[in-house]
């Protein structure tokens, strides 16, 4: 009996100090949600706008959404249309690869892109990787074409090769951009040297002329090289999980480069891969880095603010009101949003997409990139995957979105 009473005394005394830990709880809560409306100036517009009735129950979710900049109209916000084929030399071809095409410049009347081409099947690294191909984008040279619609399509030849036996560039040259100043072009791409196995760092190479139509001057050295501070753990070159130390967020590969002319210098924006790559909650562990030049040509200087965003894949940047925009995608958990960085170093998240259908893009340069911010991603051209094997150049287009209509309904216009 005596146990009983114990028990049913203990009872009563934890539901008591329970009641008390609960209203203090919610008193906390009250006087956490007041003084947060007023740390962050809550205005009675922004409750109204979220839909916010209780600022003394602010979930988390709520006082995210009250931190959101308030300047931010939908001038950022677009979706993207179908992907839609091209024709002439760029249609698709069984047996070959056409991908990663460069942004497109004009000169006397015509559009001009430069691409990534090889031909025949991809073995992967399973096979024999000093005769075989590792990826679709292994042993390729850069190709360009013409047009003077941007639908149908000329192809013009090689504009660079892969190197001789034993260069930095003897594997691979691909995924190509193109960068016109001073009456002088400028083709950027990644590099590989042969054996092409897991492990294998690549760079950036670059070529210049004085035409787009070439020759290309091949640079003797690479322009930009991945950080030598990761160790690999072991010596199977098959394995790039294992490390002892990851080193730099590009201390494995710089992949997809673009060079800007910003501010009196050159600023080429780059994809790094990481050694040990690691899969998170954003999905591949993919950021993006830029280093900076006095000369088209280099040598650059890789910025002590890399890196420079939390997410992305293919590099796709333009200017836009001072400052420099990048479309991020893909991968990381900022992917599918378009950012803004007044010094084109420090961006912010201005949109997040529902979805982007188009990657590798190459943007037309042509656009007027002042009119709006994302005026330069009306129409342009991207890469499908027709099979693992084999892929082809496509046009994409976007347009921005404003307002959301249900089928059959009837806006009052605007007086």
């Amino acid at each position: 009996m005596k146990k009983k009473v114990n028990f049913i005394t203990t009872l009563l005394l934890t539901l008591i100090m329970a009641g008390c830990n609960s209203q203090q709880s919610q008193q906390n809560a009250k006087e956490s949600g007041a003084s947060s409306e007023e740390a962050m100036n809550i205005t009675k517009e922004q409750l109204d706008h979220l839909g916010i009735t209780d600022v003394n129950h602010l979930s988390a979710a709520s006082k995210r959404a009250l931190k959101w900049p308030t300047d931010l109209g939908n001038e950022w916000f677009i979706e993207f249309g179908p992907l839609k084929p091209l024709k002439g030399d760029l249609a698709y071809e069984e047996g070959v690869v056409r991908r990663d095409p460069s942004a497109m410049i004009k000169h006397n009347g015509k559009y001009y892109v430069w691409y990534s081409k090889s031909t025949g099947e991809t073995q992967g690294f399973g096979g024999d990787i000093e005769n075989e191909k590792v990826f679709p984008w292994d042993r390729c040279d850069i190709w360009y074409a013409t047009s003077e619609d941007g639908w149908t399509w000329k192809e013009e030849g090689i504009a660079v090769k892969r190197g001789e036996k034993g260069a930095y560039d003897d594997r691979s040259v691909f995924t190509v951009e193109i960068m016109e100043h001073d009456g002088k072009y400028y083709l950027c791409y990644q590099t590989v040297k042969s054996p092409y196995n897991v492990r294998v760092k690549n760079q950036v190479g670059l070529s210049w002329a004085e035409s787009p139509d070439g020759p290309w001057t091949k640079l003797d050295e690479p322009i930009l090289s991945p950080a030598d501070n990761g160790i690999w753990k072991g010596d199977n070159l098959q394995d790039r999980s294992m490390v002892e130390k990851k080193g730099d967020f590009d201390s494995h590969k710089v992949h997809d480069p673009c060079i800007i002319p910003y501010k009196g210098k050159f600023y080429l924006y780059y994809k790094g891969e990481q050694m040990g790559e690691e899969i998170t909650f954003g999905g591949r562990q993919i950021r993006h880095g830029v280093a900076i030049a006095d000369n088209p040509l280099g040598p650059y200087v890789k910025s002590p603010y890399n890196p420079i965003s939390n997410s992305g894949h293919e590099i796709c940047v333009w200017p836009y009101n001072g400052g420099i925009a990048s479309l991020i995608t893909t991968d990381g958990p900022e992917k599918n949003t378009i950012q803004w960085a007044p010094d084109g170093i420090n961006f912010e998240i201005m949109s997040v997409l529902k979805s982007v259908d188009a990657h590798a893009i190459g943007l037309n340069r042509t656009a007027d990139v002042e009119k709006e911010p994302t005026e330069i991603l009306r129409w342009g051209l991207t890469h499908v995957y027709n099979s693992w094997h084999y892929q082809s150049i496509m046009r994409f287009s976007s347009k921005r979105r404003t307002a959301h209509t249900a089928p059959g309904e009837v806006k009052e216009s605007k007086k």
